[in-house]
């Protein structure tokens, strides 16, 4: 296969695989949970066995075949299904959906790709199905509960938490917040956005001198291109794909460019606010 063909059917796709690194904090209300929750959860995996099924659950509904999170075989290991049909351990369920909870999102839905096909099944679990079959601890159960209730605040609530000084205040203007009116206060990710160094895509031509921190223009998480692939992230707090060089979403750039070819409008400045998430308007 020549390289010509592998960088057509690059530019063909839809790429949301590019890898970005998340710096900027998921919620500042859970923040200030997590180093509690944090050293709580580990000194009681170092104490607790492994999380296993009970046999004997006829409530659950038991399988042979892989986990269809990890694609994990292991014959000693006990899966069940999940509403949606999708099979699971305790340990996978449990470090998925932690992995949600910690990029913001507290909507757990199934990441198995749908039989035959590259299409993520998608489906929603409640709290409670999740409780059940990824055997939560008491532990466990205390971290997914601060965690949904912060996230569910923070989102429905019109008191917000400065995200320079930590202090808890009302909007006047609910679609941005970047500091509030305490002296010496300074909004960290803000200072990041305005002083971090430059940086290229050697994969994407004429993409020189971009600024390496970009704030998802959706919901303002902090990512940072891993400068391999093509121009555009997929991000992991909104889900929401853009690209990393004009900051627009990748449908409207790429009515005028590709994933490896440069902006028509060229490289976007430095931000200097960071977009507020409003997710009744993301889809």
């Amino acid at each position: 296969m020549s390289c010509d063909f592998l960088k057509t059917e690059r530019e063909t796709e839809h790429h949301k695989d590019t890898a970005a690194v998340s710096l900027g904090p998921v919620q500042s209300a859970v923040s200030r949970h997590s180093a509690y929750l944090t050293a709580d959860r580990m000194t009681t995996e170092q104490q607790e066995p492994e999380k296993r099924y009970d046999p004997a659950d006829r409530t659950l509904r038991f399988v042979t075949r892989p986990d269809d999170i990890t694609l994990d075989d292991d014959p000693d290991s006990l899966r069940a299904e999940m509403s949606c049909g999708h099979a699971v351990t305790p340990q996978s369920l449990t470090a998925w959906c932690r992995s949600l909870l910690d990029q913001g999102q507290y909507v757990f839905r199934c990441p198995a790709l749908r039989d035959g096909t590259l299409q993520k099944c998608g489906a929603q679990w409640t709290y409670q199905e999740v409780r059940k079959l990824a055997v939560l601890t008491a532990t466990e159960q205390r971290h997914f509960e601060v965690t949904l209730a912060a996230l569910a605040a923070a989102e429905y609530c019109e008191c917000k938490t400065c995200p320079g000084c930590q202090t808890s205040v009302e909007r006047k203007n609910l679609s941005n917040l970047d500091r509030c009116d305490n002296q010496g206060c300074t909004n960290k990710d803000l200072e990041l956005l305005k002083r971090c160094p430059t940086t290229s895509l050697p994969q994407v031509p004429g993409v020189a001198d971009c600024p390496s921190l970009r704030a998802c223009p959706t919901c303002g998480l902090l990512l940072e291109h891993d400068r391999s692939g093509c121009k555009n992230l997929l991000c992991s707090r909104c889900q929401v794909e853009f690209c990393f060089v004009c900051l627009k979403l990748t449908p409207l750039c790429l009515q005028t460019s590709t994933h490896f070819r440069p902006c028509q409008d060229g490289v976007a400045p430095r931000q200097t606010s960071i977009p507020a998430w409003d997710r009744s308007s993301t889809p």
